[in-house]
């Protein structure tokens, strides 16, 4: 097991909520049984703005992967999900197996984990290494399917001005002032952006060399009008990467399904031998 800096620092009670969040979950330890836990959303893109401001709109995100423990393997009991949002943290945990099935539809919330900077990483283990050094598995051009999808939806709610949350009542005292949802337009912009340079490059950058600009759309400094032109040019510009992108197709499920098989193996120290996938199954 891994733990950086912050992962110290959270011991010594500066994220003592979190902690308390992870350890009372009702199934189980979250924080034991992971093995990942990680910032994601504006701290990890470098877009945080602390709620001690007043045009601050973020919650400081959570994001874990755990192998539950073996009655949820070899018994009746199911594990999917964790979430919990309590004052400023909105933690999410995905069962391991569920966390690999989107990364083969190139979910964007789980890609992202994948090229996330180790500074952003709270734990770390031998499986989630594992699943690192097999990344170029998860690199293929069915990303450019989810992110225009999630995209489309950040523009809709963009121009819904829908909003809850911890930070519900700032966030729609901005949406009054400007017309949309500031929040809801970075996403738009940012998805576009990453999913253009994934096309071109197979990487993922999370950490945003944009930050600057895209916090401007976050604090409304963008108009309306400047904001949907932005994004049109991105969908074609998108669309044209993905017509010329070299990154396979489709992930090799098979293989994604062996590594799934040997990670679990060994962390449950099991003697079974990994048959072949017969033809035509």
């Amino acid at each position: 097991m891994c733990l950086n800096s912050t992962a110290a620092i959270a011991g010594k009670g500066i994220m003592r909520l979190l902690n308390k969040i992870l350890a009372e979950a009702p199934q189980f330890d979250m924080w034991n049984q992971a093995i990942c836990i990680c910032y994601r959303g504006s701290i990890s893109h470098g877009t945080y703005i602390p709620n001690d401001k007043s045009n601050s709109i973020d919650d400081k995100d959570i994001f874990g992967i755990v192998i539950p423990t073996i009655e949820y393997f070899f018994g009746l009991k199911e594990f999917e999900q964790f979430e919990k949002k309590q004052e400023y943290w909105d933690v999410v945990i995905y069962d391991f197996r569920k966390f690999i099935r989107l990364l083969t539809k190139a979910n964007p919330n789980v890609m992202q984990i994948l090229w996330t900077s180790e500074k952003h990483i709270l734990k770390s283990t031998w499986q989630f290494a594992e699943i690192l050094k097999n990344k170029s598995l998860f690199i293929h051009r069915g990303l450019y399917k989810s992110f225009c999808g999630y995209a489309y939806g950040q523009l809709h709610k963009m121009e819904k001005m829908a909003y809850n949350g911890y930070m519900g009542e700032k966030r729609k005292k901005l949406v009054e002032q400007f017309g949309y949802d500031c929040k809801n337009a970075q996403h738009l912009i940012r998805l576009l952006r990453q999913g253009i340079e994934f096309l071109k490059t197979g990487e993922l950058e999370v950490e945003r060399k944009d930050k600057s600009e895209l916090i401007q759309i976050k604090n409304g400094q963008w108009k309306l009008e400047k904001i949907k032109k932005e994004a049109t040019g991105l969908f074609v510009e998108m669309e044209k990467a993905y017509n010329k992108s070299k990154l396979p197709k489709n992930p090799d499920i098979n293989k994604i399904d062996k590594l799934t098989q040997k990670i679990l193996i060994k962390h449950f120290d099991c003697s079974i031998t990994i048959s072949p996938r017969r033809r035509g199954k």
